[in-house]
């Protein structure tokens, strides 16, 4: 019998203009200190400037894009085997490969000093759709460090 605990899966928010859970994850990711209605403005207006500079009918498409091209598929995960501490490469599950993309974006967006979150935001979610960026780089980083670390696949359990 497992000693852990049961995983309760939380409601499932939708954002209220566009209905779509991804909005609804990235606005609370992104939302400081309870400041839910802030976080909103910022995600909203960062879509609609993402969105200026494509051609596309669907708002979401470069928002779905980004999040797509950051998810990681593979990461390191450390394994304590006989006093030595190994990186076992362990493929990442859909929930938290897209949290992992959230939490990159908004990561990269925030380091950028002197630029309105808004368009910090927006810049790192077109430069995420068009496969550049920071979050694309860091997912290929945790993919080489995958690559890199495959002898000690057999340490997964």
């Amino acid at each position: 019998m497992s000693r852990r605990k049961r995983v309760r899966t939380k409601k499932e928010y939708r954002d209220s203009r566009y209905d779509s859970p991804l909005v609804g994850k990235l606005i609370n990711n992104l939302m400081l200190s309870g400041k839910k209605s802030l976080a909103e403005k910022i995600v909203y207006n960062a879509i609609e400037k993402a969105n200026d500079a494509t051609d596309t009918v669907d708002p979401l498409e470069v928002v779905t894009r980004a999040i797509e091209n950051s998810k990681p598929r593979v990461e390191v995960k450390s394994r304590r085997v006989g006093g030595a501490t190994y990186q076992v490469p362990l493929e990442v599950d859909a929930s938290r490969s897209e949290a992992l993309a959230l939490r990159w974006i908004i990561g990269f967006a925030r380091k950028k000093k002197g630029t309105p979150m808004f368009s910090a935001l927006a810049n790192e979610i077109k430069d995420a759709a068009n496969n550049q960026g920071a979050a694309v780089r860091k997912r290929d980083e945790v993919h080489k460090m995958a690559q890199a670390n495959r002898a000690f696949a057999h340490f997964r359990f």
